[in-house]
């Protein structure tokens, strides 16, 4: 007989042992689990939204602009940070742990034999849990490609691809075009298909093309105009004007903020947002982890920069962000990366940033030890640097070697913000206003 787990953190174990490999792409077996759950599509409108780098920013701004509206909205996102439950948000608050409980009751119940990976219970149980709450619109962001990935088999009201570059490409192809090939596979027959960048690999275009999916494109059918202080959107159906810059930081984040709404305004006639509620709700976004940036009040201590920057692309964004704010002192560098990632090709966009560095472990099947790490990189680097045997230890680290006039980033994977998150929250570095993620469920919710 099958031992059921009892605890979320059991749970949580189980799952990474009943199917033999962390990652299998594949919608097999997730149809055959849900037509045991008699699960149906979702007849309110949803936003799906894959791509290399951006999506949780899009995800973010699209959930804060319909929660603003008063719309009830199911956002599910990947990975967490800190709490599984991130992932799952049901009306602008965290899943509880009892629906989490109930959930993955029911998944393995109705499982049988058919081997679940990890991000698979996953999708499911959110799935579920949507289900049963009375939603008005669901975001659901991509967690690898698009084609095969989990959260594909949920038909979309709009697909969104928001940028195309490496990362995976032992599982989506070792060309732009391959992995733009299995981006494009959430495109759905005359549902919009938004891309949110103004360059893109072909095959987005013409796989839109060949489903008969309307195209929006920015550049094209949607775009931006930025002032000194203010910016513009003018699409399809809206020509928003003097619009305050969008709440997270970085010259991307108005193409993630006008993807979004891009891609709202082909709702906007089923959940009738209005420009006002837009705007605000664009310009007071926040997300945990992307250049989010902790600074003491009278710069009693060094700066933190946290960003989750896991592939060249967006390590190249962060190099960037960093060079358009001016610091006094030297710039600190903590870096934890997965294994299977292309460590010398993030360091490579980011080494020209960074005085000194500490490599550290990271946890995981994927995991990779920040010793190895440091003797991987250390031929390209001209700057010290140090291993560590973990996050917490390389942020304690670089904090002693810092003076108030430095800053510290940490960056390279979710696997070191969430704990550097931790090790700040512990050392009371950590505002309240940035925890505002971990909300309790409402009473009877």
């Amino acid at each position: 007989m099958r031992v059921v787990p009892e605890s979320l953190d059991d749970w949580l174990a189980y799952q990474t042992q009943v199917h033999s490999q962390t990652i299998d792409l594949g919608l097999a077996r997730l149809r055959t689990v849900l037509e045991r759950l008699r699960w149906r599509q979702p007849t309110v409108p949803v936003i799906t939204v894959a791509g290399t780098n951006g999506k949780g920013s899009v995800a973010a701004y699209s959930s804060a602009i319909l929660s603003a509206a008063g719309r009830r909205v199911g956002a599910f996102t990947s990975p967490h940070l800190r709490d599984y439950r991130e992932r799952i948000r049901v009306d602008d608050r965290l899943v509880t742990t009892e629906e989490l409980l109930g959930a993955f009751g029911k998944i393995e119940a109705a499982r049988g034999e058919v081997p679940l990976t990890f991000f698979e219970y996953n999708t499911l149980a959110a799935l579920l849990i949507f289900e049963g709450a009375e939603l008005d619109a669901l975001v659901l962001e991509i967690g690898m490609g698009g084609r095969l990935d989990a959260v594909n088999v949920v038909d979309p009201s709009v697909a969104v691809v928001v940028s195309i570059g490496f990362d995976h490409q032992q599982y989506l192809g070792t060309t732009l075009e391959s992995i733009g090939a299995e981006k494009a596979g959430i495109f759905r027959s005359s549902k919009p298909a938004v891309l949110g960048s103004r360059r893109m690999p072909a095959v987005l275009e013409r796989t839109a093309r060949t489903l008969g999916a309307p195209l929006k494109r920015l550049g094209a059918e949607f775009d931006y105009e930025r002032g000194e202080m203010r910016w513009r959107y003018r699409g399809t159906r809206w020509d928003l004007k003097d619009l305050a810059p969008p709440g997270l930081f970085g010259d991307a984040q108005y193409d993630n903020a006008a993807t979004a709404i891009a891609a709202l305004e082909e709702l906007e006639p089923r959940l009738g947002v209005g420009p006002d509620v837009l705007a605000r709700a664009v310009a007071s976004t926040r997300l945990a982890g992307r250049f989010q940036v902790i600074a003491a009040a009278n710069h009693a201590r060094p700066v933190w920069v946290l960003d989750v920057a896991h592939n060249a692309d967006a390590a190249r964004v962060l190099a960037h962000n960093l060079a358009a704010q001016s610091v006094q002192g030297r710039t600190l560098g903590v870096c934890g990366i997965l294994a299977d990632k292309d460590a010398a090709a993030i360091i490579a966009e980011m080494q020209g940033c960074i005085d000194e560095w500490w490599f550290a472990s990271t946890e995981g099947a994927r995991g990779s030890s920040g010793s190895a790490l440091a003797a991987r990189l250390a031929p390209q680097l001209q700057t010290p640097l140090h291993a560590c045997a973990d996050i917490p230890a390389a942020c304690a680290a670089a904090a002693a070697a810092a003076t108030s006039d430095d800053r510290i980033v940490v960056f390279g994977s979710f696997h070191s913000v969430g704990p550097a998150l931790d090790w700040l929250e512990s050392h009371d570095m950590l505002p309240s206003a940035t925890s505002s993620e971990y909300t309790p469920a409402r009473v009877g919710s």
